[in-house]
């Protein structure tokens, strides 16, 4: 699958293509290959794609690229995640902006039934760690990954104790995969991929710049069911974190703290706008949620609840089951279309989460 793979890296690293256009791209032409193949005037036409655009498309130095990132992938075991693919995390696929591609390393579900994400502030109060600590050991019983951004602080602190558990945990880096920020996590970074992982957008030789960690911190709020703020003062990345799981329609939790205190004003003024609840441990998240313990079945994620179709999507749609399979050759004779424009149709759809594709090219409806 190395081609594949390559051609994956090789669209994520188009300067002027974004994770939008580089979705409107594949759905355009029917593929990631069928996008470098396509002729230039014919990507031309694609509306937001320019002329440095094509000639980016049709340029020998974006494989040179690609071709290095997928060397270092195979020497350190890190896995390439795009989009459509089974692994990629099904909770981002509601996020506008989410990342066509991702890079991963370690070992979990990016699809666990339970997710919970944990952030504050890089200067935690003796409180606001110890709280960290006890709502994560809590949440233990209840089978919970934790995800955060390996940051100083509360997001350290929830890594480490989730590694003493026991339990899966996931770092989103603000760098690439191969330079853990900062440096002196590099050890729990380790721990974490024996049972969860890292995990980044960003391509190796990536350093951390201001601007990746609001980036980061979307897919934080967007690959999880929850968002705890433990300590934050009234701005910061754990607020903008908190904001987007909001935008989102995440459950935002915040632990309150003392009056006086600067990193309890963030949590505090989440509770004042009902913006978020208030929480004391992990049991009270675990019931807000609904989560028992014990043995169940795993339920499907969530997908969009209002999908947008357009009229086109709606007639393939219409073609589709929920139980039976269908070859695409057997869409395309029933609305008598071009080979093209059903292939295009079915991958938007698949962007949609709302079809599933199969091996040989057949298609189902999403659970």
């Amino acid at each position: 699958m190395q081609d594949d793979t390559l051609y994956k890296i090789a669209l994520s690293l188009i300067p002027t293509v974004g994770p939008i256009n580089a979705r409107l791209l594949v759905s355009h032409c029917g593929g990631v290959e069928a996008v470098f193949e396509e002729k230039k005037q014919t990507l031309l036409k694609i509306s937001g794609i320019g002329e440095a655009t094509a000639n980016q498309v049709k340029s020998a130095e974006v494989f040179e690229e690609a071709q290095k990132q997928y060397d270092y992938m195979l020497k350190h075991g890190v896995k390439a995640l795009f989009f459509l693919d089974k692994d990629y995390p099904e909770r981002l696929k509601g996020i506008k902006d989410a990342p066509v591609l991702l890079y991963f390393k370690g070992e979990a579900d990016l699809n666990a039934e339970r997710i919970l994400a944990i952030v504050g502030t890089r200067k935690p109060t003796i409180d606001g760690k110890a709280n960290t600590e006890q709502i994560v050991s809590d949440l233990k019983e209840y089978g919970v990954v934790i995800i955060s951004g390996l940051a100083y602080g509360v997001d350290i602190t929830a890594h480490r104790r989730a590694v003493q558990e026991g339990m899966t945990t996931i770092g989103v880096m603000g760098t690439g995969i191969d330079k853990v920020y900062p440096s002196a996590h590099n050890q729990t970074a380790k721990q974490m991929c024996e049972n969860g992982g890292i995990l980044s957008e960003f391509t190796i030789d990536c350093r951390p710049e201001a601007v990746h960690f609001p980036m980061r911190n979307r897919i934080i709020a967007g690959m999880s069911d929850a968002v705890l703020v433990v300590e934050s003062a009234i701005k910061g990345g754990s607020m903008i974190t908190a904001e987007m799981g909001i935008a989102y329609n995440k459950d935002i939790f915040a632990v309150p703290g003392r009056v006086q205190e600067q990193y309890a004003k963030g949590c505090h003024a989440l509770i004042k706008t009902q913006k978020a609840q208030l929480i004391e441990n992990g049991h009270e998240i675990a019931e807000h949620m609904q989560w028992t313990t014990g043995t169940e079945q795993k339920a499907p994620i969530q997908r969009q609840l209002f999908v947008e179709l357009t009229p086109d999507e709606k007639e393939v749609m219409a073609c589709l089951d929920h139980q039976k399979e269908k070859s695409i050759d057997k869409v395309h004779n029933n609305l008598t279309w071009p080979p093209s424009k059903v292939a295009s149709v079915l991958l938007n759809l698949e962007f949609k989460g709302v079809v599933r594709c199969l091996p040989g090219k057949r298609y189902i409806l999403a659970p």
